[in-house]
């Protein structure tokens, strides 16, 4: 079946575990495959993801996360192999697609004279839908700047901004890229609430981050690419414990607190945004 294809990567990937995933998956991939310029950026990559679950591409520069992902997002057109969003077909339909998913924008996207309520009417129009824009800006804790300009935001304002036009159409899949690149610890953390939020009222979130830390808070499971393929994919625990049962030891014994908790506990976890 599809979905049996789409747990089964590669030859060697199994020795890392994949979880079966029992229910119909409102994220499938079967053996995506896109070249630039003779360079395979995504080769033979296959996944799936359940509903409600907060799943992680994780990987170094140039791995292919981001191809991979603007495939999902109908942002791009793979050479070969299939991606579907709640079982509609991304190639054939992307503008349907497009309708059931919210991607996070980068901050250059924005309009620099419009205040932030006006933004998200205009995201709104896009989609042919009314919105609330006080209760989007609650959800991400910004209603009190709803007539503020987006230049005038703290950079976890812009983040937190970014991640409410996200949720202009009500999305079923939540794209998040790098969502707490460059925010200092508190509003870091107060992301990863926003992320857990989203999970809470059934969202399905696909995130891509270069903080290990954070893909082990928040994702139930992680496909970890390098040169274009998955070479594992399992939930975070299960992929450190196969790590562990390898006999791998760190040369330096990890404490019970780091200096980000040290961080945190002197100076405060609230929102330093002023």
């Amino acid at each position: 079946s599809l979905l049996t294809q789409a747990n089964h990567q590669r030859p060697g990937r199994d020795s890392w575990g994949a979880e079966h995933i029992a229910t119909e998956p409102i994220v499938k991939v079967i053996d995506l495959c896109k070249t630039y310029g003779g360079i395979r950026a995504v080769d033979g990559v296959s996944f799936s993801i359940t509903s409600g679950e907060v799943f992680g591409i994780l990987g170094p520069n140039g791995a292919g996360k981001t191809s991979t992902v603007e495939i999902l997002e109908g942002m791009r057109v793979p050479d070969s192999g299939t991606a579907w969003i709640n079982g509609i077909d991304v190639e054939k339909n992307p503008r349907v697609v497009k309708s059931m998913i919210g991607i996070q924008l980068q901050s250059t996207t924005f309009f620099d004279r419009l205040s932030l309520a006006e933004i998200l009417q205009v995201f709104a129009s896009i989609y042919h839908r009314r919105v609330d824009t006080l209760e989007l800006l609650g959800q991400v804790e910004l209603q009190d700047r709803a007539k503020s300009v987006f230049k005038d935001l703290s950079g976890g304002q812009k983040q937190r901004f970014s991640v409410a036009t996200t949720l202009v159409n009500d999305p079923l899949v939540l794209f998040l890229d790098e969502p707490t690149t460059g925010l200092d610890p508190q509003a870091r953390r107060h992301m990863w609430e926003l992320i857990k939020a989203f999970k809470g009222q059934g969202k399905t979130v696909l995130l891509t981050t270069h903080y290990m830390e954070e893909a082990e808070e928040l994702c139930d499971r992680v496909a970890i690419m390098d040169q274009g393929r998955i070479v594992a994919l399992d939930s975070p625990d299960a992929l450190i414990n196969h790590l562990l049962s390898g006999g791998f030891h760190k040369e330096r014994a990890e404490k019970a607190a780091n200096l980000e908790d040290v961080f945190l506990e002197l100076t405060g976890h609230d929102l330093r945004d002023t």
